[in-house]
C-alpha cells in the first residue's frame, strides 16, 4: 500500500473513533436529563408543561454537540487539509 492508501485508512479509523467518542457525552447527557425530567414530573405533575418545554430545549443543545461532532468529522474526513500536502 502507497502513503496516500494509508493516510486515507488511518484518518477514516480516526474520525470513526472520533464521531464514536463524541456521541458517547451527548448520549449520555440526554439520558440523564430525560430521567430527571421524569423524577420532576414525578414530584410535581402541575409544572409538567413548563419541564417539557424546558427538557426539550435542553435536549436540543445536547443534540446540536452531537450534530457538531458529526459535521466536524465528515469535514475532516472528506476535505482533510493534509492531502494535498501529501499530494504536493
Amino acid at each position: 500500500m502507497n502513503d496516500m492508501s494509508w493516510f486515507v485508512l488511518i484518518s477514516t479509523a480516526t474520525v470513526v473513533l472520533a464521531i464514536a467518542f463524541g456521541i458517547v457525552g451527548p448520549a449520555i447527557a440526554m439520558g440523564r436529563a430525560i430521567s430527571s425530567a421524569m423524577d420532576a414530573m414525578a414530584r410535581q405533575p402541575e409544572a409538567e408543561k413548563s419541564i417539557m418545554r424546558t427538557l426539550f430545549i435542553g435536549l436540543a443543545m445536547i443534540e446540536s454537540l452531537a450534530i457538531y461532532v458529526l459535521v466536524i468529522g465528515l469535514i475532516v474526513l472528506f476535505r482533510n487539509p493534509l492531502i494535498e500536502f501529501l499530494l504536493g
